[in-house]
């Protein structure tokens, strides 16, 4: 009998860990995905798709032709229990599937009750049906203009999207005409500007102002949002902006199944150590957002972590080595604390743009620079095309 590694998720964290395992066995093992979606989502061009620059076929491929072609067994169906005990999942058909190694890679849900009125009034693009109807929004918003918020909530942690679409969404006022006559808002949870959830970059407050000025857009920051409303987004100080059009980041959450597992914390995040193997399980790992990442500091509004992407993909890869490492009997000795992988990351804002990079993702660190410019928002479209060609084909290994 062959080692049976079961992945759950089919994103950045899934597909990475389920290819880079076969890889590090040399085909060796089987995997087997379950995701209840079937196509990989570039998530991080969901913010150009409201402005019609993407539709959903230029973000996704059908994941099912590659696992195969790499050997691994997909299972489209949700996950619905975990029993870490009888090493077991349980599947939304009612099956129950045996595994010798675990991988959690379920990723986000957006936690909708953040504030009263989020989820009626605000727009939101970290999932691909809340960018379409975001871009629907905006063709109504397009025969109807008025004011507009940007922002990010108390207790979110994905500010890069947060700060790209409202950089691209005064580009696109720009392009229809309409920047003079819409007052641009930026509100965030962040105890100032360019903090991006990691504790900011040398100059990055100072580089964001003078983004944020020369675009003519208002910030206000360190502050939470009291509620939504149909045309007004109210701040918790009181103060009122009104809004013809709210886009607004919320905090994400782990998934509902695995609360009662008892691998996560009270947000259904998995607490693992710097194998990313779960705290009371060998057997099991969790990486990307799945994964529960304690800030290294008190912001006065809470202020959460971006967990997606590069850091994710390199969890990924540690829990791969780790669980190749166990299966040939050896030690899971590679370890990478979430805090120490590098952060490298690119801002775009619609013709121009922030190439952010540092040693580690989380203070302390010893380097760290943003690179403005328009090279940046070429990187960006560069980089969907490679990273979209890299994982269609399962070239997981690639940079």
């Amino acid at each position: 009998m062959r080692t049976r590694v079961i992945v759950l998720g089919g994103n950045f964290g899934g597909l990475t860990a389920a290819l880079a395992v076969k890889h590090e066995l040399h085909g060796d093992v089987d995997v087997i995905v379950v995701s209840k979606d079937d196509h990989f989502l570039f998530n991080p061009s969901l913010i150009w798709l409201p402005f019609g620059k993407r539709d959903r076929e230029d973000l996704t491929f059908p994941i099912a032709p590659t696992l195969e072609e790499h050997g691994i067994d997909f299972e489209h169906v949700a996950a619905t229990g975990v029993d870490a005990e009888a090493k077991t999942v349980t599947l939304a058909d009612g099956r129950e599937l045996e595994y010798d190694y675990l991988v959690i890679a379920t990723g986000y849900r957006n936690k909708d009750d953040v504030v009263p009125g989020f989820a009626e009034n605000a727009l939101n693009i970290t999932t691909l049906p809340e960018a379409e109807r975001a871009g629907e929004a905006w063709t109504r918003f397009l025969d109807d203009p008025g004011d507009v918020v940007v922002g990010a909530t108390q207790g979110a942690g994905c500010f890069g999207a947060a700060y790209e679409f409202l950089f691209n969404m005064s580009h696109q006022l720009k392009k229809a005409g309409l920047k003079k006559q819409v007052k641009l808002s930026y509100v965030t949870s962040e105890p100032f500007l360019g903090h991006f959830g990691i504790g900011g970059l040398p100059h990055g407050e100072d580089l964001l102002g003078m983004f944020l000025k020369k675009e003519g857009i208002e910030a206000h920051i360190n502050t939470g949002i009291d509620h939504v409303e149909s045309d007004a987004v109210v701040l918790g100080s009181g103060e009122t902006l009104r809004s013809r059009y709210s886009m607004i980041i919320p905090p994400f959450l782990g998934q509902d199944f695995l609360l009662g597992t008892g691998l996560t914390d009270e947000k259904g995040y998995v607490k693992v150590r710097d194998t990313y193997q779960t705290e009371k399980y060998d057997d099991v790992y969790a990486v990307g957002i799945a994964a529960a990442v304690d800030a290294p500091w008190t912001t006065p509004t809470p202020v959460g972590i971006p967990k997606t992407g590069f850091p994710t993909e390199a969890m990924a890869h540690t829990a791969a080595k780790n669980i190749a490492a166990q299966v040939l009997g050896e030690v899971p000795s590679h370890e990478k604390a979430f805090g120490d992988i590098k952060a490298v990351c690119v801002m775009d804002a619609g013709n121009n743009g922030v190439i952010i990079l540092a040693d580690k993702m989380l203070p302390p660190r010893k380097h760290g620079v943003l690179i403005p410019g328009p090279q940046a928002h070429l990187m960006k479209l560069g980089f969907e095309k490679y990273f979209l060609w890299k994982m269609r084909n399962g070239h997981v290994m690639l940079p």
